[in-house]
């Protein structure tokens, strides 16, 4: 918001020409300024008025330099708290994907800036970056050839032109799998069923979901669903306690099914708004376990033909490659609509994100960068890539 100022002359006989004193406009509102009427005193003489817009000319800057300078106000820029508030965020975004940015974005920055000439070099290079950073070899083509047509299209030649088609191309990628997760509150619960293998931080994750929802007001449960493991069940009933967030738990070793399906019941009854379903981390390979998978959400079905309403993998961000194929199991064993990329604080190869909006373009629904509450974040697609770039 820029607040306008108009200019008061006291140039009365016996007082200092060059004196000019400034008063804020407080009557124009709309942001025209104030004109200086015609006949009144100025310490610019006539033919050296300002323009229409009421800037100053070259003329008058040459004719009286000090008493024009004198006139000169900067305007008044009053930055909305939103903005602020998205411009710290970004920092600190960029401060938490460090490790990335370092191997990815000032790999870059070196290599575009030892190389002024586009050749067939500089994009083996590129390619090779693109491939160190987890970037999949799918998007890694994908991406360079489009970054080659833009450049042909718009007949470029310079290693800078080559970084800025690369990161709107990246961006474009990026933006393929940008849908935040909304809670429909015409289902009640929202079922939110979590899977994943064992050490991604996916019971961790969940106590961050629920304190996130409890903050927008909605009433959660939890359900302790990885009944395999004593450790599970009492991590989510210390995180609920601390949270005063109720869960539904049973004993190690029932039936997981059976854990979600009265969690359900139980939520229905008392009007939960989000219900987060845990459950048992399994390894991708085991197709027992992956059957087990399906059961749950039979199970679940019966109580609720429409949920689970969103069904959330969580995956680790530096596990590169081995990413890619527990989405595609998990995927087969029970349709996902969502992904959780945690730990992307603590690896250099946060470029996976773009692996998997390629290969299978499921919405990443938030990104996680460190281990407090506010650290799992919705994700944004250009503050990733400017994150990880810039």
């Amino acid at each position: 918001m820029i607040k306008f100022f108009k200019r008061k002359n006291k140039n009365t006989p016996g007082e200092n020409d060059q004196q000019t004193k400034v008063e804020p406009d407080h009557a124009v509102q709309s942001g025209v300024i104030d004109q200086q009427q015609p006949g009144s005193s100025s310490s610019v003489q006539a033919g050296e008025q300002s323009n229409e817009h009421g800037l100053v000319t070259d003329q008058q800057l040459a004719a009286k330099p000090n008493e024009v300078k004198a006139q000169v106000v900067a305007p008044e820029i009053e930055v909305p708290p939103e903005l602020l508030a998205q411009g710290v965020e970004a920092h600190q975004l960029g401060q938490q994907l460090a490790k990335t940015n370092d191997n990815f974005g000032k790999k870059m920055k070196q290599l575009f800036s030892l190389k002024k000439k586009i050749d067939e070099e500089l994009f083996e290079e590129l390619e090779t970056t693109l491939l160190m950073a987890d970037v999949g070899a799918t998007a890694t083509m994908d991406v360079i050839e489009k970054v080659r047509k833009s450049l042909k299209r718009s007949n470029l030649s310079d290693s800078d032109a080559v970084f800025d088609a690369l990161q709107e191309q990246l961006t474009d990628l990026a933006k393929l799998v940008e849908q935040p997760l909304v809670i429909d509150e015409s289902k009640q619960p929202f079922v939110i069923l979590v899977v994943g293998v064992n050490g991604v931080g996916k019971t961790t994750t969940i106590a961050k979901l629920a304190r996130k929802y409890k903050g927008m007001g909605k009433k959660v449960m939890l359900a302790a669903g990885d009944t395999f493991r004593a450790a599970a069940v009492e991590q989510l009933k210390t995180w609920g306690e601390r949270e005063d967030i109720p869960v539904m738990a049973q004993k190690t070793g029932a039936d997981s099914a059976s854990v979600i399906f009265d969690a359900m019941t139980s939520a229905k009854a008392r009007n939960i708004d989000v219900l987060i379903a845990d459950t048992a981390g399994r390894l991708h390979t085991q197709a027992n376990l992956m059957q087990e998978l399906e059961k749950i959400s039979r199970v679940i079905h019966k109580n609720d033909p429409s949920a689970p309403h969103e069904t959330l993998i969580v995956i680790d961000g530096g596990t590169g490659q081995n990413a890619i194929s527990q989405v595609r199991e998990f995927n087969k064993a029970n349709k996902l609509s969502g992904v959780v990329i945690t730990k992307l604080d603590g690896t250099p190869k946060g470029g996976v994100l773009f692996n998997l909006a390629a290969e299978f373009g499921i919405p990443v629904r938030f990104i996680g960068v460190g281990e407090k509450s506010s650290d799992l974040k919705t994700y944004h697609a250009a503050e990733f890539v400017e994150a990880i770039i810039n």
